[in-house]
């Protein structure tokens, strides 16, 4: 367990980067400091329905979807979801979205 600090705030996260205690801490500033770290630009709308479909779906199945049921739930395809969480894509999209990486190692990379 390590503890991370950004703008004043700080945060329990695991080996990996992901927050322990993520319903419970995460917030806008946790969603500023993951866009630092990956290099993700400013947010859009887009990135915004994209994180609100995959808390929706953890909060209502206990895991996060595959990246494909986040294309299905939103709308956009595979392609663009990738296209706006470049890299490891599944994993940067649980890590701003504040979701475990125990629950979500599952995502399509």
């Amino acid at each position: 367990m390590t503890s991370i600090e950004h703008n004043g705030t700080a945060y329990e996260v695991d080996e990996d980067g992901f927050l322990l205690n993520g319903s419970e801490e995460w917030d806008t500033n946790w969603v500023d400091y993951v866009k630092s770290v990956e290099s993700i630009g400013d947010l859009t709308n887009e990135h915004r329905k994209i994180m609100n479909a995959l808390r929706e779906y953890y909060e209502k199945n206990g895991i996060a979807p595959m990246v494909r049921i986040l294309s299905k739930t939103t709308g956009f395809s595979e392609k663009k979801i990738r296209e706006l969480f470049p890299g490891e894509t599944g994993r940067i999209i649980c890590m701003i979205s504040g979701l475990p990486v125990r629950k979500s190692s599952h995502l399509i990379r």
